[in-house]
């Protein structure tokens, strides 16, 4: 497959895995690469710049194919060097960033300068259209299926999508909800030129996460989800466990801070649940998507999958739609 997203990540397929704290290591970014699609590192997940660099090095171990660095920048209690994260990404030789959160418009001028391609995730078209301005390479779309921070606008992806493409001139990449081939077949047809997949990529046999946490969200359908930080105005899709519903119950308090909640939410839980396999130890993040996913393939095997499938849609849609003698 070629579209302008494999041009900008130099792969065999437009597929992307997307950031994910404590998921986007180098055993799951290379394993990604492998099989044609583009890894992500998280850097956050990495506790130092250093330690981010050491991680670099080790998925070069692992692959020699591209692969990419998510930073995600948004408010924390705890001050993050994020210059120091940029300096380390634009040093270490890697040629793609996937940005989050806030506008990274005060580091592109450095990417740039080290040659390194930008993604930016984006939850608007208006967002979308600020980052094509501050000169990024490509945006991720992102859905109100999708797990993580969807926005508060609450537009899903059959409607997003196309807005997007008909107001960007930059490609861009659908996500939420992406999780099989003809969820890529429907993007490519909304006019994306390519996918990013978290929660799906989590579900596969390299990615570094509990074995008890995979089962559980295979288990579970598109209702499994839920919204918290509703009432904070920074919505969040998480899996449906105790700690997300004791989260709803006391932000729908009168009067309700984040500090009633601070405990329930720590990153420090959410690592535990995610290496214990005890999936109501903290908040665990998932998509919709976890609805169409009802088994855990190597992602080799997951790749090969999405792109036959996908191939296989858009040539029934075509057949269908094909004129009579």
């Amino acid at each position: 497959m070629k579209t302008r997203i494999t041009d900008i990540t130099g792969t065999r397929y437009p597929i992307v895995q997307g950031g994910m704290q404590w998921v986007g290591r180098a055993e799951l970014a290379s394993a990604v690469s492998n099989a044609g699609a583009l890894g992500i590192l998280t850097a956050l997940t990495q506790p130092t710049p250093e330690a981010l660099m050491a991680e670099i090095e080790r998925c070069r171990t692992m692959t020699d194919k591209p692969f990419g660095v998510n930073l995600t920048i948004l408010p924390t209690t705890q001050p993050v060097p994020y210059d120091a994260y940029v300096e380390v990404i634009a040093e270490s030789g890697v040629k793609l960033v996937e940005t989050a959160g806030r506008s990274p418009a005060e580091f592109i001028a450095r990417f740039k300068q080290a040659g390194v391609r930008i993604i930016h995730k984006c939850t608007a078209v208006r967002h979308a259209l600020s980052a094509q301005r501050a000169g990024v390479d490509a945006v991720s779309i992102d859905g109100f299926e999708a797990a993580g921070h969807p926005g508060e606008d609450d537009i899903p992806g059959m409607v997003l999508i196309p807005a997007a493409a008909r107001a960007l001139d930059i490609p861009i990449l659908a996500a939420g909800g992406m999780a099989t081939g003809r969820s890529m077949a429907a993007a490519l047809a909304l006019g994306a030129e390519g996918v990013t997949m978290g929660t799906r990529f989590m579900l596969t046999r390299e990615s570094p996460v509990h074995d008890g946490i995979k089962q559980a969200l295979i288990q579970g359908t598109e209702r499994d989800t839920t919204l918290i930080f509703r009432a904070l105005r920074n919505t969040a899709r998480v899996f449906r466990n105790s700690v997300s519903q004791e989260v709803n119950s006391r932000e729908s308090q009168p009067g309700a801070t984040f500090e009633d909640i601070r405990e329930l939410v720590s990153g420090a839980r959410g690592r535990v649940a995610m290496e214990s396999g005890d999936v109501e130890a903290g908040l665990v993040w998932a998509g919709m998507g976890i609805g169409l996913m009802d088994d855990i393939p190597t992602c080799a095997q997951l790749v090969e999958r999405i792109v036959a499938e996908c191939r296989e849609s858009l040539a029934r849609a075509s057949a269908l739609t094909a004129e009579g003698e």
